[in-house]
């Protein structure tokens, strides 16, 4: 089931695990001591280019008369939502660039161009997803309260239909994450019905702001083309809503990408915290186009390390913490965009089945290990202690296949 130890499934001591904390600390401090007016340009950069690309993508929606010029035009309205939603909205609402001082490009004060509120996604995510990242029962995005995505979680006949819930939620992504933040909100002023009642209050106004803008405002300025516009605007959000949840769920759901249980929470030290992150978190390879496409979160594991920190910076620390985890010997979960989303494909249309249907313990699974995995410490084939949880990995790896070679 879900990790227990943290400590005893990575093979490190608790000093080891300081160490860890402390050069993770050194990578921090040196990010934010060299932050400075390139930074402040790439961001400010970023969103004249986005303004740009959308207005020049309704001109083009608006004023061409092919239906070539039409799909060009939805296409780089849908990246231009794209880049609002993950590389501006989702990385200023995180806080990323309030060093700046900048009370338009702030996270108290941004509010994204979805249907979710930023305020209160900002408590769901920044709070409840990052500080208690992937712990079972305390973490709402595991799964988004929708999809089975580790053992811990008991089956149900429900479970059966999660292949579909899988694509509406991806075609909705946006609306799946606006009641996510207003559930999130709701408990967390359950004390209060009327701040409850104006929490919800807000988020229908939003939507109402959202739904008038896209569906009626910009299609009736298009007058009799007005068919043309509103076509296009709900096509770039379904783009967006489909790009989003892709990238989201290589960042949190392929195998590598541990759960734990709420008893790591007990004592859990920076360290302790740190290592949870790097273990429960899962990157993509990305050149530089898609990256900036998925708002740097092809580098997620450094944005559950650091999720304040400026998003541009996240390759500059990728390389540093890569040394880390081969430093202590750590696994460093990454693979093609494809592979990633193929494999949380499998977990998602494997949990819809019940666990007597499944071969794997529920200890040592793809999608869900702990460090009851581990029977006895590892040793390597001269007889010498394998310490590292990359190695002991590897080892299981080459054993499993060996096994199934020889049936």
């Amino acid at each position: 089931m879900a990790i227990a130890d943290i400590a005893a499934y990575a093979h490190l001591t608790e000093s080891d695990i300081e160490a860890l904390g402390n050069e993770l600390d050194a990578i921090r401090c040196d990010i934010e001591e060299s932050l400075g007016e390139r930074d402040a340009a790439y961001i400010r950069r970023t969103i004249r280019f986005q303004r740009t690309l959308e207005v020049a993508s309704r001109l083009l929606i608006g004023c061409s008369r092919s239906r070539v010029g039409w799909a060009l035009g939805t296409m780089s309205l849908a990246f231009a939502k794209c880049v609002e939603n993950m590389e501006i909205g989702h990385n200023v609402s995180h806080g990323q660039w309030d060093w700046m001082n900048d009370p338009e490009i702030h996270s108290a004060t941004w509010e994204w161009d979805m249907v979710a509120v930023s305020s209160q996604w900002r408590y769901s995510h920044n709070y409840r997803h990052h500080v208690f990242s992937n712990v079972v029962g305390v973490d709402d995005d595991l799964g988004f309260g929708v999809i089975r995505v580790t053992r811990d979680e008991p089956w149900r006949l429900e479970h059966l239909f999660q292949p579909i819930r899988n694509l509406l939620l991806a075609s909705i992504f946006e609306w799946g994450i606006a009641l996510h933040g207003i559930h999130s909100e709701r408990d967390r002023l359950s004390p209060d019905a009327a701040k409850v009642g104006q929490a919800r209050l807000k988020l229908t106004k939003k939507i109402a702001r959202q739904t008038v803008k896209d569906y009626v405002v910009f299609p009736a300025l298009s007058l009799s083309r007005w068919r043309r516009t509103l076509g296009a605007n709900a096509v770039a959000n379904l783009v967006r809503n489909l790009w989003t949840y892709v990238v989201i769920f290589c960042g949190h759901f392929p195998d590598g990408a541990e759960k734990f249980s709420a008893d790591v929470l007990d004592n859990e030290t920076r360290g302790d915290w740190y290592l949870r992150q790097m273990l429960g978190a899962a990157n993509f390879k990305a050149g530089p186009l898609l990256a900036f496409s998925t708002g740097n979160l092809c580098y997620q594991i450094e944005h559950h390390l650091f999720p304040d920190l400026p998003s541009n910076r996240y390759a500059q620390i990728a390389v540093r913490v890569r040394a880390l985890c081969d430093k202590y010997d750590l696994p460093y979960t990454t693979g093609p965009l494809v592979r990633q989303y193929f494999l949380t494909l499998r977990t998602i249309h494997k949990l819809a089945l019940p666990d007597r249907f499944l071969t794997a313990t529920a200890d040592d699974a793809p999608e869900t290990a702990s460090e009851r995995m581990f029977v006895a410490k590892p040793t390597s084939a001269a007889g010498d202690p394998m310490t590292g949880l990359g190695t002991a990995l590897r080892a299981r790896a080459r054993r499993g296949k060996r096994a199934r070679e020889s049936r």
